[in-house]
């Protein structure tokens, strides 16, 4: 019996023993790191001048390198990517966007490296007008009405002013409104606002800062005529031609497929209904409060893709089936527009085609 005592005393003992041990060593181990936490801060305190560099310098290449293998990730599966966003290839052949509100990226393709301001060009032996024009795609008017040319005689080693595209290069006044500048210039407000260089004081209104320069596509002085005078589509659905997309809808062209622009403009104040181009399977159908608004992207088994902007009600959903003709929605001006028109687009493997190769 008193063995058993004796057995179960040294055992209480010995727990006591260890916890004790245990609880010394816990608090010694304890209050050794916070002594080298301690004298960690302090070294980098005072040398952080010197280390702070190496921070940034690592943060920065971590976030390049996250952004590269992550951003394609994030294009692909994101639906309402895009911001307004337009990024121009260092290529002379390829201009790269993104799809406001889609998410797929798109590019289209063009003959030449887009200008975003005006260049200065030295005339140089043999140059003519019409050359200089077609060197740099623009008007040759273009260049007489910004150069207060009043012939197409030009001089060696004269500078000449080139417009980024067709039309004017307006210097905005207190009071102007994109619609006043496109009125003056017989043309359309929604082509400056398509022009993707034009900078806006405000998106949602297009407000726009005096003295900062306005390009006006397809702009002409008051007293001359129209570059581009607008035509209009005839075309109901199931009509005519020999290509296989239907006409949309039915209004007026307002602005016809460019390199910044590779879509049909169709205006109609009386929002008629839009129609599926073609069959196929709704990949996008909703609103977001900029870009192209209120739209419709339809994938068709022939390996193409329409999108339908700027829709004032969508008649869709996503995933749904829908027959060549069929209405997805009405005309209206929502996101990115000035006023009731169709924005239409037909891609093909994320590049932007002319709408016009496909139209019956």
């Amino acid at each position: 019996m008193l063995k058993e005592e004796s057995l179960q005393e040294d055992i209480r003992s010995f727990i006591t023993f260890i916890g004790t041990y245990t609880r010394k060593k816990t608090v010694r181990a304890a209050v050794l790191f916070e002594k080298a936490k301690d004298a960690l801060v302090t070294l980098l305190v005072a040398k952080r001048g010197k280390y702070q560099h190496s921070f940034l310098n690592t943060s920065f290449f971590l976030l390049v390198i996250a952004i590269w293998f992550a951003g394609p990730i994030i294009a692909e599966n994101n639906p309402l990517l895009g911001q307004n966003t337009t990024s121009t290839a260092t290529s002379s052949s390829v201009v790269s966007v993104y799809s406001l509100g889609s998410g797929d990226m798109v590019t289209t393709k063009v003959s030449q490296k887009p200008r975003d301001s005006i260049v200065y060009y030295k005339i140089q032996s043999g140059d003519t007008l019409a050359g200089i024009a077609q060197k740099f795609d623009i008007s040759v008017n273009t260049i007489k009405w910004a150069n207060d040319l009043k012939s197409e005689t030009i001089n060696v080693n004269d500078t000449l002013k080139i417009l980024p595209v067709s039309g004017i290069a307006h210097k905005v006044t207190s009071g102007d409104t994109i619609y006043s500048i496109a009125k003056k210039y017989n043309t359309d407000a929604q082509k400056v606002v398509n022009f993707p260089f034009n900078e806006f004081a405000d998106l949602d209104t297009f407000a726009i800062t005096p003295g900062q320069i306005l390009f006006v596509p397809d702009g002409t002085p008051q007293q001359a005529q129209p570059l581009v005078q607008p035509s209009y589509a005839q075309y109901f659905a199931g009509q005519g031609g020999t290509g296989s997309f239907i006409w949309p809808t039915t209004g007026m062209i307002t602005q016809y497929p460019i390199w910044y622009h590779m879509a049909l403009d169709i205006a109609n104040p009386s929002s008629p209904p839009v129609l599926a181009a073609d069959s196929g399977t709704v990949s996008f159908a909703g609103c977001i409060n900029w870009g192209y608004g209120c739209h419709v992207i339809i994938n068709h088994q022939s390996g193409y893709q329409s999108l339908y902007g700027h829709l004032s009600q969508v008649a869709v959903s996503d995933g749904q089936a829908v027959t060549k003709g069929q209405q997805i929605g009405n005309m209206g001006s929502t996101g990115r527009s000035t006023g009731t028109h169709l924005h239409f687009e037909i891609r093909q493997g994320g590049a932007l085609l002319s709408p016009l190769s496909f139209l019956q």
